[in-house]
């Protein structure tokens, strides 16, 4: 299934067979340290920099039913952020991912993002725009 979008995903992930959890990370883009001027200059413009985990949570299918409620919940966190990046975690038969498997997968998505290997991780901007790279 081809998601086009943050209901696209809620929706793929309900169909599945096996229950799954919803996990978001979501990052701030920084200027990092030892930056160039020219990088600097770019940064202020919106551009470049690196986006540096601030904050994550894991949701089950039936705890979760808009993007405008997930951006409401993160907000009510305190943690401005520029992008979150959404993987799913599935269960096996009717059980569903246990609590450690929810958190190393949280930490290995973080560890991804960390070193720039997100190709794997849907993104989404806080206005609900779908980012996909090139």
């Amino acid at each position: 299934m081809v998601i086009s979008g943050f209901e696209s995903l809620l929706e793929a992930a309900r169909q599945q067979p096996e229950p799954q959890r919803l996990l978001f990370v979501f990052a701030r883009a920084e200027l990092p340290e030892g930056a160039t001027p020219e990088e600097k200059r770019r940064f202020e413009n919106g551009q470049g920099g690196a986006l540096a985990p601030v904050m994550y949570v894991d949701k089950k299918t039936d705890e979760i039913h808009s993007f405008a409620e997930l951006v409401e919940e993160s907000h009510r966190l305190g943690q401005p952020w520029d992008m979150v990046f959404v993987g799913c975690l599935g269960g096996q038969g009717d059980r569903e991912p246990s609590d450690e498997a929810t958190q190393k997968a949280l930490e290995s998505m973080i560890k991804s993002i960390q070193g720039g290997l997100v190709s794997h991780l849907l993104m989404y901007r806080p206005d609900g725009e779908q980012v996909r790279l090139p």
